[in-house]
Protein backbone atom coordinates (compact mmCIF):
# COMPACT_ATOMS: atom_id res chain seq x y z
CA UNK A 1 0.00 0.00 0.00
CA UNK A 2 1.29 3.43 -0.92
CA UNK A 3 2.42 5.83 1.68
CA UNK A 4 -0.46 7.67 3.30
CA UNK A 5 -0.48 11.27 2.99
CA UNK A 6 -0.29 13.67 6.58
CA UNK A 7 -4.33 14.56 5.66
CA UNK A 8 -5.37 11.09 5.38
CA UNK A 9 -3.56 10.31 8.58
CA UNK A 10 -5.27 13.07 10.83
CA UNK A 11 -8.65 11.79 9.04
CA UNK A 12 -8.24 8.67 10.13
CA UNK A 13 -7.37 10.18 13.65
CA UNK A 14 -10.64 11.78 13.61
CA UNK A 15 -12.87 8.99 12.59
CA UNK A 16 -12.00 5.97 10.77
CA UNK A 17 -14.95 5.62 9.07
CA UNK A 18 -13.96 9.42 7.61
CA UNK A 19 -11.24 8.18 6.19
CA UNK A 20 -12.62 4.78 4.73
CA UNK A 21 -15.16 7.36 2.42
CA UNK A 22 -12.30 9.84 1.77
CA UNK A 23 -10.74 6.95 -0.17
CA UNK A 24 -13.30 4.22 -1.32
CA UNK A 25 -16.98 6.79 -1.12
CA UNK A 26 -15.30 10.59 -1.79
CA UNK A 27 -19.20 11.08 -3.79
CA UNK A 28 -20.67 11.17 -0.39
CA UNK A 29 -18.94 14.04 0.67
CA UNK A 30 -21.12 16.88 1.03
CA UNK A 31 -19.25 20.22 0.52
CA UNK A 32 -18.66 22.50 3.30
CA UNK A 33 -20.24 26.10 3.39
CA UNK A 34 -17.18 27.55 4.17
CA UNK A 35 -14.66 25.64 2.69
CA UNK A 36 -13.63 27.27 0.05
CA UNK A 37 -13.46 30.90 2.50
CA UNK A 38 -11.18 28.56 4.75
CA UNK A 39 -8.75 27.43 1.98
CA UNK A 40 -8.94 30.86 0.53
CA UNK A 41 -7.77 32.19 4.09
CA UNK A 42 -5.32 29.14 4.46
CA UNK A 43 -3.45 30.36 1.34
CA UNK A 44 -3.17 33.77 1.90
CA UNK A 45 -1.84 32.86 5.10
CA UNK A 46 1.19 30.37 3.98
CA UNK A 47 1.87 32.97 1.00
CA UNK A 48 2.61 35.73 3.60
CA UNK A 49 4.48 33.32 5.47
CA UNK A 50 6.87 32.59 2.92
CA UNK A 51 7.49 36.10 2.49
CA UNK A 52 7.96 36.78 6.11
CA UNK A 53 10.22 33.81 6.68
CA UNK A 54 12.35 34.66 3.56
CA UNK A 55 12.17 38.27 3.29
CA UNK A 56 15.40 38.24 0.57
CA UNK A 57 13.83 36.09 -1.28
CA UNK A 58 16.75 33.74 -1.33
CA UNK A 59 14.06 30.29 -0.67
CA UNK A 60 12.59 27.30 -2.80
CA UNK A 61 9.53 26.49 -2.95
CA UNK A 62 8.48 23.30 -4.11
CA UNK A 63 5.61 22.50 -6.43
CA UNK A 64 4.29 19.20 -6.29
CA UNK A 65 1.20 19.92 -9.32
CA UNK A 66 3.89 21.48 -11.80
CA UNK A 67 6.70 18.23 -10.87
CA UNK A 68 4.73 15.70 -9.70
CA UNK A 69 5.08 13.52 -6.27
CA UNK A 70 8.45 11.80 -7.42
CA UNK A 71 10.00 14.80 -8.14
CA UNK A 72 9.05 16.60 -5.31
CA UNK A 73 10.67 13.78 -2.67
CA UNK A 74 13.63 14.03 -4.83
CA UNK A 75 14.30 17.57 -4.96
CA UNK A 76 13.72 17.74 -1.30
CA UNK A 77 16.13 15.37 -0.89
CA UNK A 78 18.59 17.10 -2.93
CA UNK A 79 17.74 20.95 -1.43
CA UNK A 80 18.71 19.64 2.22
CA UNK A 81 22.27 20.71 1.13
CA UNK A 82 21.59 24.22 0.75
CA UNK A 83 21.84 26.32 3.20
CA UNK A 84 18.36 28.59 3.12
CA UNK A 85 14.84 28.10 3.54
CA UNK A 86 12.43 25.48 1.90
CA UNK A 87 9.03 25.62 1.30
CA UNK A 88 6.42 22.82 0.83
CA UNK A 89 9.37 20.37 0.63
CA UNK A 90 7.88 16.46 1.05
CA UNK A 91 8.98 13.70 2.83
CA UNK A 92 7.75 9.94 2.51
CA UNK A 93 9.41 7.21 5.15
CA UNK A 94 7.71 4.60 7.11
CA UNK A 95 4.47 4.37 5.61
CA UNK A 96 3.49 7.95 5.32
CA UNK A 97 4.33 11.48 3.41
CA UNK A 98 3.60 15.10 4.45
CA UNK A 99 5.00 18.13 3.23
CA UNK A 100 6.39 20.41 5.12
CA UNK A 101 5.22 24.96 5.38
CA UNK A 102 8.67 26.02 6.14
CA UNK A 103 12.35 23.93 6.90
CA UNK A 104 14.88 26.81 8.19
CA UNK A 105 18.47 25.71 7.87
CA UNK A 106 19.82 25.84 11.74
CA UNK A 107 23.70 25.10 10.81
CA UNK A 108 25.27 21.39 10.55
CA UNK A 109 22.45 20.48 7.62
CA UNK A 110 20.08 20.57 10.74
CA UNK A 111 16.63 21.82 10.57
CA UNK A 112 14.02 23.63 12.39
CA UNK A 113 10.10 22.86 11.07
CA UNK A 114 7.83 25.61 11.10
CA UNK A 115 4.17 24.53 10.50
CA UNK A 116 2.29 27.51 9.35
CA UNK A 117 -1.66 27.65 10.80
CA UNK A 118 -4.19 29.97 9.86
CA UNK A 119 -6.03 29.76 13.61
CA UNK A 120 -5.58 32.78 16.36
CA UNK A 121 -3.69 30.42 18.89
CA UNK A 122 -2.31 26.71 19.20
CA UNK A 123 -4.62 23.94 19.24
CA UNK A 124 -4.19 20.60 20.52
CA UNK A 125 -4.84 18.93 17.18
CA UNK A 126 -2.16 20.96 15.58
CA UNK A 127 -0.07 18.21 17.83
CA UNK A 128 -1.35 15.22 15.86
CA UNK A 129 -0.27 17.09 12.88
CA UNK A 130 3.34 18.08 13.63
CA UNK A 131 3.73 14.62 15.17
CA UNK A 132 2.80 12.85 11.60
CA UNK A 133 5.94 15.21 10.62
CA UNK A 134 8.35 14.51 13.31
CA UNK A 135 7.68 10.68 12.72
CA UNK A 136 7.95 10.65 8.90
CA UNK A 137 10.80 13.22 9.02
CA UNK A 138 12.66 11.19 11.56
CA UNK A 139 12.65 7.94 9.53
CA UNK A 140 13.34 10.09 6.21
CA UNK A 141 17.05 10.85 7.54
CA UNK A 142 16.18 14.65 8.12
CA UNK A 143 17.67 16.20 11.12
CA UNK A 144 14.92 18.25 12.60
CA UNK A 145 16.43 20.00 15.87
CA UNK A 146 13.21 22.32 16.36
CA UNK A 147 9.44 22.03 15.47
CA UNK A 148 7.51 24.88 16.03
CA UNK A 149 3.47 25.75 15.00
CA UNK A 150 3.46 29.12 13.85
CA UNK A 151 0.05 30.96 13.91
CA UNK A 152 -1.80 34.29 13.81
CA UNK A 153 -1.19 36.58 16.75
CA UNK A 154 -4.53 37.98 17.63
CA UNK A 155 -3.40 41.18 19.23
CA UNK A 156 -0.76 42.29 16.32
CA UNK A 157 -2.14 45.79 14.79
CA UNK A 158 -1.73 45.50 10.74
CA UNK A 159 -0.18 49.45 9.98
CA UNK A 160 -0.76 49.41 6.74
CA UNK A 161 1.25 49.40 3.46
CA UNK A 162 1.42 45.71 2.92
CA UNK A 163 3.97 45.27 5.71
CA UNK A 164 2.82 42.34 7.58
CA UNK A 165 5.55 41.63 9.69
CA UNK A 166 4.52 40.76 13.72
CA UNK A 167 1.43 38.61 11.77
CA UNK A 168 2.83 35.40 13.05
CA UNK A 169 4.05 34.14 16.16
CA UNK A 170 5.75 30.91 16.68
CA UNK A 171 5.25 28.19 19.51
CA UNK A 172 7.82 25.82 19.86
CA UNK A 173 6.54 22.18 19.58
CA UNK A 174 9.99 20.06 19.58
CA UNK A 175 9.47 18.05 22.59
CA UNK A 176 5.48 17.59 22.50
CA UNK A 177 5.85 16.40 18.87
CA UNK A 178 8.37 14.03 19.14
CA UNK A 179 6.64 12.37 22.49
CA UNK A 180 3.58 12.51 20.30
CA UNK A 181 4.97 10.66 17.38
CA UNK A 182 5.66 7.59 18.97
CA UNK A 183 1.81 6.84 18.40
CA UNK A 184 1.75 7.25 14.53
CA UNK A 185 3.23 4.02 13.39
CA UNK A 186 -0.18 2.60 15.36
CA UNK A 187 -1.86 5.25 13.18
CA UNK A 188 -0.49 4.22 10.09
CA UNK A 189 -1.42 0.49 10.73
CA UNK A 190 -4.81 1.17 11.76
CA UNK A 191 -5.19 3.30 8.72
CA UNK A 192 -4.42 0.58 6.39
CA UNK A 193 -6.06 -2.26 7.84
CA UNK A 194 -9.38 0.45 7.52
CA UNK A 195 -8.48 0.89 4.23
CA UNK A 196 -8.06 -2.77 3.68
CA UNK A 197 -11.44 -3.60 4.58
CA UNK A 198 -14.19 -3.85 2.13
CA UNK A 199 -17.01 -2.16 4.15
CA UNK A 200 -16.67 1.46 5.79
CA UNK A 201 -16.23 0.36 10.21
CA UNK A 202 -18.64 0.80 12.39
CA UNK A 203 -18.16 3.76 14.35
CA UNK A 204 -20.75 5.59 16.12
CA UNK A 205 -21.94 8.97 15.53
CA UNK A 206 -20.44 11.50 18.32
CA UNK A 207 -18.17 14.85 18.91
CA UNK A 208 -15.85 13.66 16.26
CA UNK A 209 -18.26 14.57 13.69
CA UNK A 210 -17.66 18.26 14.15
CA UNK A 211 -14.17 18.32 16.01
CA UNK A 212 -12.02 18.94 15.51
CA UNK A 213 -13.37 19.44 12.15
CA UNK A 214 -16.94 19.30 10.60
CA UNK A 215 -17.34 15.99 8.55
CA UNK A 216 -18.59 16.03 4.89
CA UNK A 217 -19.75 12.73 5.42
CA UNK A 218 -22.22 13.53 8.00
CA UNK A 219 -25.09 13.55 6.35
CA UNK A 220 -24.41 10.30 5.14
CA UNK A 221 -23.84 8.69 8.56
CA UNK A 222 -26.60 10.49 9.65
CA UNK A 223 -29.05 8.42 6.91
CA UNK A 224 -27.48 5.07 8.28
CA UNK A 225 -27.95 5.98 11.89
CA UNK A 226 -30.84 8.27 12.14
CA UNK A 227 -31.32 10.58 14.81
CA UNK A 228 -33.83 9.40 17.17
CA UNK A 229 -37.39 11.29 17.65
CA UNK A 230 -36.11 13.11 20.16
CA UNK A 231 -32.57 13.77 19.67
CA UNK A 232 -30.66 14.38 23.31
CA UNK A 233 -28.60 17.04 21.30
CA UNK A 234 -31.74 19.09 21.35
CA UNK A 235 -31.18 20.19 25.23
CA UNK A 236 -29.73 23.53 25.41
CA UNK A 237 -26.45 24.50 26.45
CA UNK A 238 -25.10 21.23 27.79
CA UNK A 239 -22.13 21.62 30.53
CA UNK A 240 -22.87 18.72 32.64
CA UNK A 241 -20.02 16.01 32.28
CA UNK A 242 -22.52 12.83 33.44
CA UNK A 243 -24.81 14.18 30.13
CA UNK A 244 -21.70 14.76 27.54
CA UNK A 245 -20.54 11.21 29.26
CA UNK A 246 -23.69 9.52 27.98
CA UNK A 247 -23.80 11.04 24.65
CA UNK A 248 -20.85 9.86 23.90
CA UNK A 249 -21.23 6.39 25.34
CA UNK A 250 -24.41 6.13 23.22
CA UNK A 251 -23.87 7.89 20.32
CA UNK A 252 -27.23 9.49 19.12
CA UNK A 253 -29.56 9.51 22.40
CA UNK A 254 -32.74 10.13 22.65
CA UNK A 255 -33.99 13.24 25.83
CA UNK A 256 -36.17 10.48 27.27
CA UNK A 257 -33.11 8.26 27.91
CA UNK A 258 -31.47 11.25 29.62
CA UNK A 259 -32.65 11.30 33.79
CA UNK A 260 -34.28 13.92 34.74
CA UNK A 261 -31.79 14.57 37.48
CA UNK A 262 -28.97 15.41 35.53
CA UNK A 263 -30.73 18.59 33.99
CA UNK A 264 -30.85 22.09 34.49
CA UNK A 265 -34.96 23.65 35.13
CA UNK A 266 -34.66 25.19 30.98
CA UNK A 267 -33.11 21.56 29.58
CA UNK A 268 -36.33 19.99 31.97
CA UNK A 269 -38.44 22.76 30.70
CA UNK A 270 -37.36 21.42 26.47
CA UNK A 271 -37.84 17.99 27.62
CA UNK A 272 -41.65 18.39 29.07
CA UNK A 273 -42.83 20.08 26.42
CA UNK A 274 -41.50 18.64 23.22
CA UNK A 275 -42.34 15.18 24.82
CA UNK A 276 -45.71 16.94 25.28
CA UNK A 277 -45.95 18.84 22.06
CA UNK A 278 -46.82 21.98 24.40
CA UNK A 279 -46.03 25.24 23.99
CA UNK A 280 -44.49 26.80 27.12
CA UNK A 281 -45.51 30.90 26.83
CA UNK A 282 -45.49 32.80 30.45
CA UNK A 283 -47.06 35.65 29.14
CA UNK A 284 -47.56 37.53 32.23
CA UNK A 285 -43.51 37.14 33.30
CA UNK A 286 -42.37 37.89 29.68
CA UNK A 287 -44.64 41.32 30.01
CA UNK A 288 -43.18 41.99 33.18
CA UNK A 289 -39.33 41.97 32.04
CA UNK A 290 -40.33 44.48 29.39
CA UNK A 291 -42.60 46.84 31.12
CA UNK A 292 -40.13 49.23 32.17
CA UNK A 293 -39.00 49.76 28.89
CA UNK A 294 -41.42 51.80 27.18
CA UNK A 295 -41.50 53.08 24.29
CA UNK A 296 -40.13 55.20 22.02
CA UNK A 297 -37.54 51.94 21.60
CA UNK A 298 -34.98 50.95 19.08
CA UNK A 299 -34.08 47.45 17.50
CA UNK A 300 -30.26 46.84 16.43
CA UNK A 301 -28.20 44.53 14.72
CA UNK A 302 -25.06 44.58 12.87
CA UNK A 303 -23.64 42.41 10.57
CA UNK A 304 -19.71 42.00 10.37
CA UNK A 305 -16.52 40.63 8.89
CA UNK A 306 -13.24 39.94 10.15
CA UNK A 307 -10.14 38.71 8.14
CA UNK A 308 -7.46 36.30 9.82
CA UNK A 309 -5.12 38.47 7.43
CA UNK A 310 -6.02 42.17 7.97
CA UNK A 311 -6.63 44.55 4.90
CA UNK A 312 -7.49 47.72 6.51
CA UNK A 313 -4.29 49.83 8.91
CA UNK A 314 -4.94 50.09 12.01
CA UNK A 315 -7.35 46.64 12.19
CA UNK A 316 -6.16 43.39 13.83
CA UNK A 317 -6.31 39.97 12.96
CA UNK A 318 -9.91 38.54 13.34
CA UNK A 319 -10.92 41.58 14.43
CA UNK A 320 -15.44 42.07 14.00
CA UNK A 321 -15.53 44.83 11.80
CA UNK A 322 -19.02 46.06 11.60
CA UNK A 323 -19.97 47.01 7.98
CA UNK A 324 -23.53 46.86 8.20
CA UNK A 325 -26.75 47.49 10.51
CA UNK A 326 -30.06 47.30 10.33
CA UNK A 327 -32.74 49.77 13.05
CA UNK A 328 -36.31 49.47 13.26
CA UNK A 329 -37.84 52.32 15.52
CA UNK A 330 -41.02 52.60 17.13
CA UNK A 331 -42.45 56.05 18.48
CA UNK A 332 -44.33 56.82 21.26
CA UNK A 333 -47.41 56.23 19.24
CA UNK A 334 -46.26 52.77 18.31
CA UNK A 335 -45.87 53.67 14.70
CA UNK A 336 -42.86 51.93 13.19
CA UNK A 337 -40.11 52.82 10.62
CA UNK A 338 -36.83 51.48 9.51
CA UNK A 339 -33.44 52.67 8.70
CA UNK A 340 -29.78 51.76 8.07
CA UNK A 341 -26.38 51.67 7.19
CA UNK A 342 -24.25 49.65 4.60
CA UNK A 343 -21.03 50.35 3.08
CA UNK A 344 -19.30 48.24 -0.06
CA UNK A 345 -16.77 50.68 -0.96
CA UNK A 346 -14.35 48.39 0.13
CA UNK A 347 -12.62 51.16 2.73
CA UNK A 348 -12.64 50.11 6.30
CA UNK A 349 -16.67 50.73 7.18
CA UNK A 350 -16.08 51.58 11.05
CA UNK A 351 -16.49 55.19 11.40
CA UNK A 352 -18.91 55.89 8.79
CA UNK A 353 -21.05 53.23 10.26
CA UNK A 354 -20.43 54.76 13.86
CA UNK A 355 -21.52 58.04 12.85
CA UNK A 356 -24.66 57.01 11.51
CA UNK A 357 -25.61 54.89 13.99
CA UNK A 358 -25.05 57.95 16.56
CA UNK A 359 -27.05 59.77 14.71
CA UNK A 360 -30.10 57.81 13.73
CA UNK A 361 -29.96 56.09 17.71
CA UNK A 362 -30.51 59.88 18.90
CA UNK A 363 -30.10 60.35 22.98
CA UNK A 364 -33.35 58.97 24.46
CA UNK A 365 -35.23 55.11 24.12
CA UNK A 366 -34.07 51.45 24.92
CA UNK A 367 -32.08 49.72 22.04
CA UNK A 368 -32.58 46.13 21.89
CA UNK A 369 -30.61 43.76 20.34
CA UNK A 370 -31.31 40.11 20.16
CA UNK A 371 -27.67 38.31 21.96
CA UNK A 372 -27.27 41.84 22.95
CA UNK A 373 -23.56 40.96 24.04
CA UNK A 374 -22.31 40.99 20.37
CA UNK A 375 -24.16 44.36 19.58
CA UNK A 376 -22.29 45.87 22.85
CA UNK A 377 -19.16 43.95 22.35
CA UNK A 378 -18.96 45.94 18.81
CA UNK A 379 -19.88 49.69 20.08
CA UNK A 380 -17.35 49.55 22.99
CA UNK A 381 -14.67 48.11 20.33
CA UNK A 382 -15.43 51.21 18.18
CA UNK A 383 -15.44 53.52 21.00
CA UNK A 384 -11.96 52.67 21.75
CA UNK A 385 -11.06 53.00 17.54
CA UNK A 386 -12.80 56.33 17.21
CA UNK A 387 -12.38 58.99 20.68
CA UNK A 388 -13.99 61.39 19.00
CA UNK A 389 -17.57 59.22 19.38
CA UNK A 390 -16.73 57.23 22.40
CA UNK A 391 -18.87 59.30 24.67
CA UNK A 392 -21.98 58.32 22.33
CA UNK A 393 -21.34 54.89 21.62
CA UNK A 394 -20.56 54.19 25.19
CA UNK A 395 -24.15 55.70 25.73
CA UNK A 396 -25.67 53.75 22.87
CA UNK A 397 -24.23 50.59 24.18
CA UNK A 398 -25.78 51.72 28.23
CA UNK A 399 -28.85 51.29 26.31
CA UNK A 400 -29.11 48.27 25.30
CA UNK A 401 -31.79 45.28 26.39
CA UNK A 402 -31.03 41.99 25.30
CA UNK A 403 -34.46 40.04 23.67
CA UNK A 404 -32.95 36.82 24.18
CA UNK A 405 -33.01 35.91 28.25
CA UNK A 406 -37.09 37.06 27.53
CA UNK A 407 -37.16 34.40 25.08
CA UNK A 408 -35.49 31.95 26.69
CA UNK A 409 -36.63 32.27 30.38
CA UNK A 410 -40.65 32.59 29.29
CA UNK A 411 -41.24 31.23 25.66
CA UNK A 412 -40.16 27.66 24.20
CA UNK A 413 -42.34 25.80 21.23
CA UNK A 414 -41.27 22.60 20.39
CA UNK A 415 -40.09 23.39 16.79
CA UNK A 416 -37.05 25.54 18.30
CA UNK A 417 -35.99 22.06 19.01
CA UNK A 418 -33.82 23.34 22.21
CA UNK A 419 -32.24 26.69 20.18
CA UNK A 420 -33.11 29.96 21.26
CA UNK A 421 -31.58 31.89 17.84
CA UNK A 422 -33.59 33.86 16.19
CA UNK A 423 -34.33 32.30 13.11
CA UNK A 424 -35.83 29.15 15.86
CA UNK A 425 -37.57 31.29 17.15
CA UNK A 426 -39.34 33.44 14.99
CA UNK A 427 -41.21 30.90 12.72
CA UNK A 428 -43.02 29.75 16.43
CA UNK A 429 -44.07 33.74 16.60
CA UNK A 430 -44.37 34.66 12.84
CA UNK A 431 -44.82 31.82 10.82
CA UNK A 432 -45.33 34.62 7.79
CA UNK A 433 -41.47 35.51 8.00
CA UNK A 434 -39.44 33.49 6.65
CA UNK A 435 -35.46 33.80 6.18
CA UNK A 436 -35.58 31.21 3.50
CA UNK A 437 -37.74 33.36 1.67
CA UNK A 438 -35.27 35.66 0.88
CA UNK A 439 -33.22 36.10 -2.12
CA UNK A 440 -29.41 35.20 -1.80
CA UNK A 441 -28.41 35.76 1.54
CA UNK A 442 -30.27 33.91 4.28
CA UNK A 443 -27.67 33.70 6.84
CA UNK A 444 -25.06 35.48 8.57
CA UNK A 445 -22.39 33.34 6.97
CA UNK A 446 -23.92 34.33 3.28
CA UNK A 447 -23.94 37.83 4.14
CA UNK A 448 -20.09 37.57 4.94
CA UNK A 449 -19.74 36.04 1.51
CA UNK A 450 -21.87 38.35 -0.06
CA UNK A 451 -19.92 41.39 1.36
CA UNK A 452 -16.51 39.76 0.30
CA UNK A 453 -17.85 39.72 -3.28
CA UNK A 454 -19.54 42.94 -3.22
CA UNK A 455 -16.31 44.90 -1.92
CA UNK A 456 -14.03 43.14 -4.91
CA UNK A 457 -13.18 45.88 -7.40
CA UNK A 458 -13.87 42.95 -10.31
CA UNK A 459 -17.36 42.93 -9.00
CA UNK A 460 -19.93 45.10 -12.05
CA UNK A 461 -21.75 47.57 -10.48
CA UNK A 462 -24.90 45.62 -11.50
CA UNK A 463 -23.76 42.65 -9.39
CA UNK A 464 -23.14 44.78 -6.73
CA UNK A 465 -26.17 46.23 -6.96
CA UNK A 466 -27.62 42.56 -6.40
CA UNK A 467 -26.19 42.03 -3.19
CA UNK A 468 -26.72 45.31 -1.81
CA UNK A 469 -30.33 45.02 -1.91
CA UNK A 470 -30.41 41.09 -0.75
CA UNK A 471 -28.18 42.00 2.48
CA UNK A 472 -30.12 45.18 3.53
CA UNK A 473 -33.46 42.66 2.88
CA UNK A 474 -31.61 40.32 5.27
CA UNK A 475 -30.25 42.65 7.48
CA UNK A 476 -34.24 44.36 7.91
CA UNK A 477 -35.20 41.16 8.78
CA UNK A 478 -33.46 40.19 11.51
CA UNK A 479 -34.79 43.60 13.56
CA UNK A 480 -37.79 43.38 12.41
CA UNK A 481 -37.83 39.93 13.91
CA UNK A 482 -37.22 41.63 16.58
CA UNK A 483 -39.99 43.91 16.87
CA UNK A 484 -42.59 40.66 16.24
CA UNK A 485 -40.84 38.92 18.95
CA UNK A 486 -41.59 42.34 21.04
CA UNK A 487 -44.76 43.16 20.16
CA UNK A 488 -45.31 38.96 21.34
CA UNK A 489 -43.88 39.02 24.52
CA UNK A 490 -45.98 42.36 25.04
CA UNK A 491 -49.21 40.97 24.12
CA UNK A 492 -49.40 43.67 20.93
CA UNK A 493 -49.00 40.80 18.18
CA UNK A 494 -50.95 43.22 15.57
CA UNK A 495 -49.44 46.01 16.35
CA UNK A 496 -47.19 48.42 13.89
CA UNK A 497 -46.07 48.04 10.56
CA UNK A 498 -42.96 46.97 8.26
CA UNK A 499 -40.93 48.19 5.35
CA UNK A 500 -40.45 43.94 4.86
CA UNK A 501 -42.85 42.64 2.02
Amino acid sequence: MSALSKSKLLAYVQCPRQLWLEVHRPELRAKLDNAEQLKAVGNRVGELARRLYDPEGHGELIDVQADGFGLALARSRDLLAVDHPIFEASFSAGGARFFADILEPIGGHAWKLVEVKSTGSLKDYHLADVAVQAYVADRAGVDLQSIAVAHIDTSWTYLGGGDYRGLLIERDVTERAKAASVQVAGWIEGAQAVLKARASPKVRRGRHCSVPFECGFADYCRSIEPDPPYPATWLPRVTSQAIKTLIEDRGPLDMRDVPDHLLNPVQQRVKVHTLEDRVYFDAEAALLALCPHGLPAYFLDFETIQFAVPIWPETRPFQQIPFQFSLHHLDAEGACNHDGFLDLTGDNPAEALARSLVSMCGEAGVIFAYNAGFERGVMLALAEQLPALAGALRGIAGRLVDLLPVARQHFYNPSQKGSWSIKAVLPAIAPDLRYQDLDGVQHGGMAQEAYLEAIRPETAPDRRAVLQRQLERYCELDTWAMVRLWQFFTGQSGAGGSNQK
